[in-house]
């Protein structure tokens, strides 16, 4: 109960001290995770008995089938209220209390009968009744009496053996009940000692965690130029990079017209040069073969068919004459040429430079504004260092570690003082229930020496030592029944009564917080008050502040500024403002007006240059007519094989000068196939290819150029008339993130100081030790386990007592016994002899012993 009135003060003690509370941990979505660093408590928030739980429950189950009505709430309350009038329902009371007052009537009944029943059966056993006569009548049904007497009395014994057991569970259980509670208080001591410490600590993390905020900021600031300016720019690439990469795409297509135009050109004049020479060179070879033809060489029958073959080819000997006609380009590539004065590429990379210039502008013009938003935020960070500075904690922490010192100091005296008084109940207990054991034990001992001892051949005079002392421990089991369970019952009725209501009053309400809310009722605790806590920690008693919930927020780990409603003390709201905060930051920020000159994708001079060019009719050369020309040959034949089947047609002649004449002319032609002839070719190839590129270059290039034109006029509109709405936007934008910083941060601080700061679980947790593991896991359960064991052993007592009466004439050695002259002769034929179907043996002279015999305590028969 120490601990429960440490708790309570400990809960006052935070109520007039506490006004702030620790960070804790917490996710929070955003650009940073704040994470408070874990507190660890020893403690744990749950109990568990072990094997003896299940015992535990059936005692509840029991109490539940004596007591099962719910806990009388309306009841408790007009009683704590009346508290200066000793007016009391009690017919309320003993509606709620009738299952528990019954079984304490019957326990005191059987108190008060069982020592007067005891006195008279001895008496009545000294007056030779009751079983006192040493003798035992026979009857057919005798064994089987027998048996079941002694089947019942060991069903009885291991029923008592049971609650014995139980009593020894209980008893157990109490004595290690110290240790526990030792380790227990400690730990939650050191639990409360963690919860003081850790307050600094947590306190400076949310403190560092602004720097954190404050350097992602300032990193920003310094970064402006980066993160507005790169997204100024990006909201207008996607207008002017495509026309500016059109327009240094264009400049391209003119420099390769240049130098397609160059390489047609030099063609043209090579292939013009080539076909003059190529025609006299031909025309001299026509000539001089023709001449060797006409020599009398040719004259005979046999050569004169083969010269005629070789004069009728030199028709073939003939150049493609419009290849020196083509018409020349010289006009179109001095068009070109001055188009190419006006760099155009340089132009659109000038109008490229004058975007990629935003950010260094933008950082130029808010040098002064980024100074100052800065200064603002570190405003706001002294501001929070007076804050925490106002929450009245850490002032206090240190009376109340010397009130906690003081309270454990207390605790472990006084929990020294019951320590050696502990030994006492632990004694008590065990020597009730090993007294239920000594009366088990003989009723055990009875039966193991009447069972093993029996003769059933023997008569009861003449029966065993052994089945004789089996009667003998009964009997002395029943007397020490009669004579110490009236006190057994007494202790039970006791504990009962005590342990019942304690449960029932006590622990079964604290389980399901309706004990709380007995507590919560208005002006019960103190007259005045409405709510006892808002009232001993608030200067008003309105303010709904319950026992209920402080202890369900302490149990679910939420903060000591939440469970106790210490805004009504300090309010985090008023203090840590963020709509002021930001609005600070806000208004340095209009100050921000950002200009940027005006931007020129393409000046007049490059829009000339695109015209001129669209202008300049490289569009409209006939590339067909070249094409087709530079698909044909310079020659009509093939020189090479010309000149070998003319030198197959000279190797038919006969030897002689016109053989060797036509050799020499083919030689002559290979020659001019080679230097004259191949030139003329690789011109042609590169006049195809050249206007190859031209035909694509210049396909659609007054279409072209105006769309190029059209596009750029359109992007330049964009950037004149959208720029300023651009800046605003991202300005906006940026200002948003610096301020969603804060934002972030500030949101978190309250969170973390409303909700996790100072988590008073510690403080659940052993109000939880003190009663529903100290009070009841400890103490009312064992107690409750031990009056049911022990009551539920003396009450098997009864039947067993009886039992072990009857059974013990079966097993002591008797005085007299019934004799009859025929053993098959029923008894009662042997009535007629008198004396009640027995012998009276001193008239025949025979000893008698029942003549001698003297009274003892015996077993009814």
């Amino acid at each position: 109960m120490a601990l429960l009135l440490d708790v309570l003060l400990l809960l006052g003690l935070w109520a007039n001290t506490i006004s702030g509370g620790q960070p804790a941990s917490t996710n929070r979505p955003g650009d940073f995770n704040y994470e408070l660093p874990a507190t660890k408590y020893e403690t744990r928030d749950d109990y568990e008995a072990g094997p003896a739980g299940l015992l535990f429950h059936m005692v509840h189950l029991f109490l539940y089938v004596v007591q099962p009505r719910d806990f009388p709430i309306d009841s408790i309350r007009e009683i704590l209220k009346q508290k200066s009038e000793p007016s009391i329902d009690y017919q309320k009371v003993a509606y709620y209390e009738m299952g528990i007052i019954i079984c304490a009537v019957l326990g005191l009944l059987f108190v008060i009968l069982m020592p007067v029943v005891g006195f008279f059966f001895c008496m009545c056993r000294c007056c030779n009744k009751c079983g006192g006569k040493m003798h035992q009548r026979q009857k057919k049904s005798g064994r089987c009496q027998r048996k079941c007497f002694a089947v019942s009395l060991l069903v009885m014994c291991f029923l008592i053996s049971i609650g014995i057991f139980c009593g020894f569970v209980a008893n157990i259980h109490v004595q290690t009940w110290m240790n526990n509670t030792q380790k227990l208080a400690t730990s939650n001591f050191k639990d409360l000692r963690t919860l003081l410490n850790e307050t600094p600590k947590q306190i400076h993390y949310i403190l560092a965690q602004y720097n954190t905020t404050r350097d992602q900021a300032f990193s920003d600031l310094d970064r402006i130029h980066t993160l507005l300016g790169a997204g100024i720019l990006e909201k207008l690439k996607p207008e002017v990079v495509p026309v500016l990469n059109d327009v240094k795409a264009m400049a391209t297509a003119i420099i390769r017209t240049h130098e397609s135009l160059e390489n047609m050109e030099n063609s043209l004049q090579s292939l013009s040069n080539g076909s003059s020479q190529l025609n006299n060179s031909l025309t001299n070879v026509k000539d001089n073969i023709q001449n060797s033809l006409n020599d009398n060489d040719c004259s005979s029958a046999r050569d004169q068919e083969t010269c005629n073959r070789v004069r009728a080819s030199l028709s073939q000997l003939e150049i493609n004459p419009e290849l020196g006609q083509l018409p020349s380009v010289d006009q179109q590539l001095s068009r070109v040429n001055e188009i190419l004065k006006t760099d155009l590429d340089k132009l659109a990379t000038q109008g490229s430079r004058s975007l990629e210039d935003i950010p260094n502008t933008i950082k130029n013009q808010t040098t002064e504004v980024v100074a100052d938003v800065k200064a603002v935020l570190n405003s706001i960070g002294h501001n929070i260092d007076s804050v925490s500075q106002q929450i009245p904690i850490q002032s206090t922490l240190s009376s109340f570690e010397d009130y906690l010192n003081d309270t454990e100091y207390y605790f472990y005296y006084y929990t020294s003082i019951v320590e050696k008084n502990d030994s006492f109940w632990w004694l008590s207990s065990l020597i009730i229930c090993f007294l239920l054991s000594l009366i088990v034990l003989f009723f055990y001992l009875g039966l193991l020496c009447g069972i093993c001892g029996y003769d059933r051949h023997a008569t009861p005079t003449t029966r065993g030592c052994v089945s004789n002392m089996g009667g003998i421990f009964l009997m002395t089991g029943v007397g020490l029944s009669f004579l110490f369970c009236w006190i057994l019952m007494f202790i039970v009725t006791l504990t009962f009564v005590i342990g019942a209501n304690m449960e029932k009053l006590v622990c079964e309400p604290y389980a399901n917080k309706k004990l709380f809310q007995v507590l919560d009722t208005p002006y019960l605790l103190n007259q005045d008050w409405k709510y006892f806590l808002s009232g001993m920690m608030f200067s008003s008693s309105d303010i709904e502040l319950t026992f209920e919930q402080v202890y369900s927020d302490c149990k679910n780990d939420k903060g000591v500024y939440t469970a106790l409603q210490l805004q009504h003390i300090f309010n985090i709201d008023d203090h840590l403002n963020i709509q002021q905060h930001t609005g600070n930051i806000m208004r340095e920020f209009e100050n921000l007006n950002l200009r940027l000159d005006s931007i020129t994708l393409l000046d007049d001079a490059g829009r000339r240059n695109l015209q001129e060019f669209a202008e300049s009719g490289v569009d409209k050369l006939a590339y067909d007519t070249y094409l087709a020309q530079a698909d044909k040959s310079p020659v009509k034949t093939n020189l090479l094989g010309f000149a070998s089947i003319l030198e197959a047609e000279a190797n038919r002649l006969s030897s002689g000068s016109l053989r060797q004449s036509l050799k020499t002319e083919a030689q002559t032609i290979r020659t001019i196939y080679q230097h004259q002839v191949l030139p003329m070719e690789q011109s042609l190839s590169t006049l195809q290819q050249s206007v190859q590129i031209l035909q694509h270059t210049t396909s659609g290039l007054p279409t072209k150029v105006a769309k190029i034109l059209y596009n750029l006029d359109s992007a330049q509109n964009f950037v004149t008339n959208n720029t300023s709405s651009i800046i605003v936007k991202e300005t906006k934008q940026f200002v948003t993130t610096i301020i969603g910083y804060f934002e972030h941060y500030l949101q978190w601080v309250k969170f973390a100081i409303s909700e996790k700061m100072a988590t008073c679980k510690p403080m659940a947790t052993a109000l939880d030790s003190a009663v529903k593991v100290f009070l009841c896991g400890y103490t009312v359960d064992p107690l409750n386990l031990f009056w049911f064991g022990i009551g539920k052993a003396t009450v098997f007592l009864l039947p067993a007592l009886i039992l072990a009466v009857k059974l013990a004439k079966y097993y002591r050695q008797m005085q007299s016994e019934d004799i009859y002259d025929n053993v098959e002769t029923v008894p009662m034929k042997n009535m007629e002899n008198g004396n009640n179907g027995y012998h009276k043996d001193h008239l025949y002279g025979v000893h008698n012993p029942v003549m001698q015999a003297g009274y003892d305590f015996d077993s009814w028969s």
